[in-house]
């Protein structure tokens, strides 16, 4: 860390601000539409249809069963030429973070989904029962009585999930974009000093997920009391 040329990491501040950005912009994604698709998918393999059901347990053994890694490749040589097809697209746009931001989301669907479903399996049947005994249908009762007590039940999981999330994204490092990692490592690589550069980017990936393990702990105690 004494081979750090501090001023050239702090003139490069601004090229590291946005990495980070980047970096946030697919965990905020990946986290917003993994637990929408998250909770369609765990509602559908609850579903008493045998089709939607099995579609469902395809859809998250499939996706749980596939490397990280070999999903961005793969997203990142398809969904680019699809997006270039479809919107007519010039070869000069970068699309690779919004591939990048539709393979985390399809993935963390596969997490989320058995996030919730178990949340839902942990509530007591009793619950299903009064709902159908104040007239509910199936669909009101899983929105306005299931769902809430089941995310409630899952935050702590969830937000674990999260953190998870935040620290996967690092290895979009493999189709060349420009995070926050990527970034450390170029300035690494450019300076001669790749081996301090990477333990201080592992020394920030360290200082934000401690930060969000301990709110975790805070809201699993809040919410135990």
């Amino acid at each position: 860390m004494l081979e750090m040329d501090w001023q050239a990491l702090y003139a490069a501040k601004a090229v590291l601000l946005e990495g980070m950005g980047i970096t946030l912009q697919i965990t905020a994604v990946a986290i917003a539409c993994g637990l929408a698709l998250g909770t369609v998918l765990a509602v559908l393999s609850l579903s008493p249809n045998r089709l939607l059901k099995a579609g469902s347990h395809a859809y998250v053994a499939l996706l749980r069963s596939i490397p990280l890694v070999m999903l961005l490749l793969w997203f990142f040589l398809i969904v680019p030429q699809c997006l270039k097809t479809l919107f007519d697209l010039p070869p000069t746009v970068d699309v690779r973070l919004i591939s990048a931001m539709v393979a985390y989301a399809l993935l963390e669907a596969a997490f989320f989904c058995e996030i919730i479903r178990a949340g839902i399996a942990s509530l007591p049947r009793g619950q299903i029962h009064a709902a159908q005994a104040l007239g509910m249908t199936p669909a009101q009762s899983m929105r306005y009585v299931i769902l809430p007590q089941a995310f409630r039940a899952m935050v702590p999981v969830a937000l674990t999930q999260c953190i998870v999330i935040f620290q996967d994204t690092s290895l979009v490092y493999v189709i060349a974009l420009g995070d926050f990692f990527r970034r450390m490592t170029a300035i690494g690589e450019r300076d001669g000093t790749l081996i301090p550069m990477l333990l201080l980017a592992g020394s920030t990936y360290w200082v934000i997920s401690t930060a969000l393990i301990a709110m975790t702990r805070a809201l699993r105690t809040r919410l135990a009391r």
